[in-house]
Order: C-alpha cells, then structure tokens, then sequence
C-alpha cells in the first residue's frame, strides 16, 4: 500500500528548492512579494507578485545561477513554531502571507517557520532535507513562466509563477527532459489537427472540440466498446434531456458544492434551469419513477452523453479540460448485501476495457475522506462504504494500491484507478464511487421480502469517463498510432496510375462490404507522395496496386509497423485484417 501524503526525500528535496528559488529572487528582486511555493509532480513551483516588474523566460538563467550558488554554501533547514501573533508581525509587509496566517481558524495554533541558512525564512509546514548539500546542483532546472491567480481566483491578483522540474540525479533529470520532447512530438493537440481529428472555432468558442468524420469514427467506437462489455453485465440504457431545473441540484446537494460551475439559463417564466453538469440525479428520477421490489435489484443504467461545466478559460487546454464532457457514465442502484459484488463486476469490466488500449497494469487508489467538514452524511455510512471498498481493494490489489486521504467525493468513497502511459507519465483513468447520500436525499426505496421499504446503494461507475480526456490521453499514448480495429482509414488503396483504377475500385468495394475503413486514393500525386501521406496519417495498412497485382489477381500489403508483408488474395486480406479487428490487437 502507497500513501499519496508520504514525503519521500524526492518531496523534500523538491520542497527545498522552492525555497532556494525564492531566496534567488528575493536577492535578485528584493521588493517582490512571496506567496506560495508548493511540490509538483515532478518539480516545484512558486507564485510571486513582482508589482511592476517584468519576469519572464529570459530571467530563469540568472535565477538558476543564483539557486546554485545558495545551494553551495551548504545551509541548514530549521523549522521553527511561533504564535499568530509573531507571525503576523514577521510577514506584515507581505499581504498574501498575513491573509494565509488569517485562514488558520483556532486562535492558539502556532505557526510554523522554515529557516534557511541565518537570514531567511519562510511560512511553510515543510518537510525539507537537513542541508542544502543533499541537492545535486545538475538535479534540476527552472523550467518555464506562467501567469496564475491568487488562490486561483480569476478576480484576484494576477502572479507569476515560476516552474521547476528537479529530480535526485542529473541523469534523472535528462531522461526526464527526454520524455518532455517525446511528450511535445506526441501532444494530443498536435496529433489531433495532423491526422483531422478535431478541431476549435472561435466562433463556437473554447473548449468546444468540433469533431471531424475521422475524430467522431474514434469516439463511437471507443462508446460501442464501453457499451459492448456493459451489456454483458446487464446495464440498460436510458437517456435525459440536456437542461433541468436548478431544483434537482438543490435536492441532490450539487447546487450547495458546485454552484458556481453550472451553466444557468433564465427562462421567460422566471425559472433557473442549468445545462447538467452530471447525470447521477437524473438517473435517481428514473429509478424513482416506480416502486422497486428487491427481485429487481441491481437496476444498471447507463448513458453515453454529453454534461456541461463553466471551467475558467486559463484552465482550457485542448481536450483535457473541456467545457463539453461527453460522460460514459453509469449508475447502480444495489442493496447492501450486493455492493461490494457490484464494484467487482464494475472494476473487472474497466480492466478489460483499459487492457484493450495497453494499459497493462492498474493501481487502485481508495480515495477515502479525512477529517475535513466537506463530506456529507453519517459516520455509519461513511464506515459501510469505505469498509466495503477495502475489503475488496485488499482483496484485488495484492497489496499494491494507493491510500488517497481525502481524495474522496464529497457524498462517498471512491475507486480511482491509476495508469502509466508509454512515455512513463501516471494519469487518473476510470473510477468508480459509492454513494449513500443521493438516496438520502431522494428518498429512493425499494421492498424487501419482509414488505419493509428500505433506502438502495448508488454506485457510480465511469469507464472512458470522458472520451475527450480518455482522447487526449491515449492520442499521445499511442502517438497517433491506432490499432486496426480503432483507426479511422483501416485500409488505403494507392492505384500506381490510371489504368489500375478499376481493379481498385473493385477491391475497395470488397473491401468495404466486409466491414473495413477504406480510403481510396486516386490523385495524380506519384506514389511516393500517395504513402508519405498515409504514413504522416498513420493508416495501418495501404496496398500498393500495380501491373503485377493485376496480372496476379492479387494485392501487395503495405504495413505502418511491419513495412511490405508482399502480395496476398483479397481473400487472404480479407481473413487477416478480420481478424486483426476481432481480437483488438
């Protein structure tokens, strides 16, 4: 078992550097005002008010210099406690450090220093290492400059934040850098507009993907794929309209948490109706609409559909932050007694489902709640749902699973499943969430034998998730480099001249009566240009079509990953490519 909160010496050290960057600035801009210089993934960054100062890319070198230099003179790490009180008067100069220290709610909680060094100090809860001797001075680089948000609040003061990337070896950090490039070559956005995948208007506005034939190829045959393994679990299909009033989130408890989110439409009667941001309180409408008796549990549903969310424009990026969600989304309504075999039939579908695209292995995260007053509903409920994840989490994982803290939903505990790419980078895939409250809320019911009503368990369940982050994701997973069965062009057929087209056009049609993708091209372009093209478009197959596969009566195969596989019959085409298709290989 992993805990996400454990601070590895990588943490500390990233942590440090934070702290070593803002000494490097406050030797270099000593009027700048610190605010908060957190750990990232794979680095650290810090967020600075620099008033009318000009901080860009061109000043990293300086500051990285300098960063070495403090690095050198071996420092201690000194973590000190003092009141509020002393606090406030060591940072009054520093508005956004007195508004943290303001934030702490019990009046005799002490707040803790980080000194570096005899001269510097920051408000900071830590950890750091013991000396600035145990970071490597070839371990790290600063990285890039962007804008961000005080508390990321668009209506607050616009910071600059400053990004590091910092490992524990230089030869980590290179091969690091190496999967950046990689990563820059293979970003969805790129990839995406290369093979007329998507794309964006500003007339239809940000985070709207348009999907081209080819794009919408792609997200029906991922859905048909989601749809094809539900239905071996018995999910029935249902469908909800786009809007609702803002009266089923107020029952549900979204309006309370996510209000700000929502998409709101003011109707001519005077009524609030918001573009749906989920679909779960739809579906408990659904299940409510009739009395249940227990014979008829688990009722599964499940819908492919689109859901809306006002995400900031900063927040934007390609199809990883969207404003339209195009949500597989399902939910179970169970009794107790079936949920923990309820989440094992749902967590055995979503490995299959992630199998089929090279993923090989899946961690589970138990995204459980901790002490924080966000959560809804009863301690007992919270101990059923997070007993019956366990169980089956030690159950599956064999002991390799990641313990997430706090991570949970604010109406129940959750299933989040962790994959690592091709290029090594860890992402959030599908997930699966137990939820006692909507039912709560809602009243649902059903009768059990005794004739007693008795409230059912809401699994949510998604397994794409959304397809425009699934997308992005496995885009750059795969590089663009679709299997057989996914592609949008399976097969093209390149004709060397003009008297080979009508061979050709007799193959394709075979072709395309047997169910494959089949693009036909005949330009005058030379053949060179006609394979370059389907190579920069990353087809799976092309077969080149001359004299002797005329004469032949057959075709020559040309492969993406293999080069020339030689001549085959359309016949042995036909069984090979099927085949391919079958298996998802």
């Amino acid at each position: 078992m992993k805990n996400e909160s454990q601070s590895s010496l990588l943490n500390k050290k990233r942590h440090s550097l934070a702290h070593i960057l803002l000494m490097a600035i406050k030797d270099v801009y000593p009027s700048a005002l610190p605010t908060i210089g957190p750990v990232t993934e794979n680095g650290f960054y810090y967020d600075i008010d620099f008033g009318t100062q000009k901080v860009g890319v061109d000043e990293l070198p300086l500051l990285q210099s300098k960063m070495i230099e403090i690095l050198k003179q071996n420092l201690d790490f000194r973590v000190e406690e003092v009141s509020q009180i002393k606090a406030k008067e060591l940072f009054s100069s520093n508005k956004y450090k007195l508004e943290i220290i303001d934030g702490i709610v019990e009046e005799n909680v002490p707040v803790t220093l980080y000194h570096t060094g005899d001269t510097f100090f920051d408000l900071c809860e830590g950890p750091h290492v013991e000396n600035t001797s145990l970071i490597a001075i070839d371990s790290f680089k600063l990285e890039k400059v962007a804008g961000a948000y005080w508390r990321g609040d668009e209506k607050r003061e616009m910071l600059t934040r400053i990004y590091g990337i910092a490992f524990d070896t230089k030869e980590e950090l290179g091969a690091y850098e190496t999967q950046l490039e990689e990563a820059k070559k293979r970003d969805h956005r790129i990839v995406g507009q290369q093979l007329k995948l998507f794309t964006f208007s500003p007339l239809v506005g940000p985070g709207l993907p348009l999907w081209t034939p080819r794009g919408t190829i792609l997200r029906q045959k991922i859905d048909s794929y989601v749809q094809e393994l539900r239905s071996q679990y018995n999910y029935q299909p249902v469908a909800i309209p786009h809007i609702t009033k803002k009266d089923l989130y107020l029952k549900s408890g979204h309006w309370e948490k996510y209000a700000e989110d929502l998409f709101k439409i003011d109707t001519r009667d005077g009524h609030t109706y918001c573009m749906k941001p989920m679909n779960c309180p739809h579906h408990t409408q659904i299940y409510a609409s009739e009395l249940r008796s227990y014979k008829e549990l688990p009722v599964r549903y499940s819908e492919t559909t689109m859901v809306y969310r006002d995400e900031q424009s900063g927040e934007l990026s390609g199809l990883n932050r969207v404003l339209s969600i195009t949500q597989d989304d399902a939910h179970v309504f169970c009794r107790e007694s079936q949920l923990e075999a309820e989440v094992e039939g749902i967590w055995d579908l979503i490995e299959r489902f992630y199998s089929t695209f090279g993923y090989k292995e899946l961690i589970p995260r138990f995204s459980r709640r901790n002490n924080e007053p966000k959560y809804k509903g009863s301690d007992e409920i919270w101990q059923k749902a997070e007993g019956a994840i366990k169980n089956l989490i030690e159950k599956k994982s064999n002991n390799n699973w990641i313990d997430g803290e706090g991570e949970a939903a604010f109406y129940g505990p959750k299933v989040d499943f962790m994959a690592k790419d091709s290029l090594g980078r860890t992402w959030q895939v599908g997930t699966i969430q137990i939820d006692f409250l909507q039912p709560t809320n809602f009243g649902l019911e059903y009768v059990s034998e005794e004739g007693k009503r008795e409230m059912p368990v809401m699994i949510h369940c998604a397994i794409a998730g959304s397809l425009e982050r699934f997308l992005s994701i496995y885009i750059e997973h795969v590089g663009g480099n679709f299997p057989l069965w996914l592609s949008p062009v399976q097969v093209a057929v390149l004709p060397i001249n003009e008297k080979h087209h009508s061979y050709t056009q007799g193959i394709v049609e075979t072709l395309r009566k047997n169910g494959l993708r089949v693009e036909l091209d005949t330009s005058k372009d030379g053949l060179g240009k006609k394979v370059r093209y389907q190579k920069e478009m990353k087809t799976p197959y092309w077969l080149v079509i001359g004299d002797k596969d005329m004469e032949a009566n057959k075709v020559t195969l040309e492969s993406r990953d293999n080069g020339n596989l030689g001549q085959m019959s359309i016949e042995e085409l036909i069984v090979k490519l099927g085949e391919e298709v079958t298996k998802k290989i």
